[in-house]
């Protein structure tokens, strides 16, 4: 009894911030979930769900705002790989931390009107070490998507999806770039392309590369993105400063952050170029 009393004390409730892709899972029932990865900054629970996204990262405001995530002020509990948790009923239980969420972010916001002269006029400078450098499928990408070869584009996507190591394989944030620099900046053409592009690495994401991967690849096919690509995707609409969001983006993660930007550069050439042919 005494230790029961002393849990319910040690308990934490606090309230949070959580992105609008992630309301069909934090609004449905109570789930179970899981933690994927624990970091001092964020943590991953994987929710036992068919909804997308299935995957919830819970972080302070030091981490990276994935499109998945739900914001809280204050730290998080200490956590380990595998322990258990609850995700639903707009509530979060993760060891001692009772999160509940009272604000919703957009991660997907609209980008206001595009300037397609300007467009064209945007040179984007080669990201630093990207993860897939000289890889085949990834110039087979980008041409096809410049050139509309929907069966050239289809197939380098499939190659690409789970290729590469890490939570976040650098083929998936290649992909994630495209899609989202498509859905934002393109014109009707590109967003027809990005509807085939968003069906192929979605259609069995969950098999083929890693949960949290898998998520991200789901919200990106539907625009939704962390802001340092938004921030970066306005500056090239002239919105914001493009060099200092460029900056910002190249830093995340070990290659993700070149690995985004490279797929960026793929979506806007193809966004000019299938422009023109409009």
């Amino acid at each position: 009894m005494t230790v029961s009393v002393h849990a319910r004390r040690a308990r934490v409730h606090v309230t949070g911030a959580a992105s609008a892709a992630v309301r069909p899972v934090l609004a449905a029932p109570k789930q179970p979930a899981r933690v994927l990865a624990a970091f001092p900054s964020g943590v991953y629970l994987e929710v036992r769900t068919d909804l997308e996204p299935s995957v919830i990262a819970v972080i302070t405001g030091e981490a990276t705002r994935l499109p998945n995530s739900v914001l809280l002020a204050g730290p998080l509990p200490q956590v380990t790989v595998g322990d258990e948790a609850a995700v639903g009923d707009r509530a979060v239980e993760l060891g001692p931390l009772s999160l509940s969420v009272r604000r919703w972010w957009d991660p997907s916001p609209p980008m206001g009107g595009i300037d397609r002269a300007r467009l064209a006029r945007v040179r984007l400078p080669d990201p630093p070490e990207p993860g897939l450098a000289g890889d085949a499928s990834v110039a087979l990408l980008a041409d096809s998507c410049a050139e509309g070869r929907l069966l050239g584009a289809v197939t380098a996507a499939e190659r690409l999806v789970g290729l590469g190591p890490g939570l976040t394989p650098s083929g998936d944030d290649v992909l994630a770039g495209l899609l989202v620099t498509l859905r934002h900046l393109g014109s009707e053409r590109a967003r027809w392309l990005a509807d085939w592009l968003a069906a192929t690495v979605t259609f069995d994401a969950r098999t083929r590369t890693t949960p949290i991967s898998a998520t991200l690849l789901h919200c990106a096919a539907r625009g939704e993105a962390s802001p340092e690509v938004i921030g970066v995707l306005r500056g090239i609409a002239g919105s914001q400063p493009l060099q200092p969001a460029l900056l910002r983006l190249h830093r995340l993660g070990h290659t993700s952050g070149s690995d985004l930007a490279q797929g960026i550069a793929i979506g806007l050439r193809a966004v000019v170029s299938l422009g023109r042919a409009e």
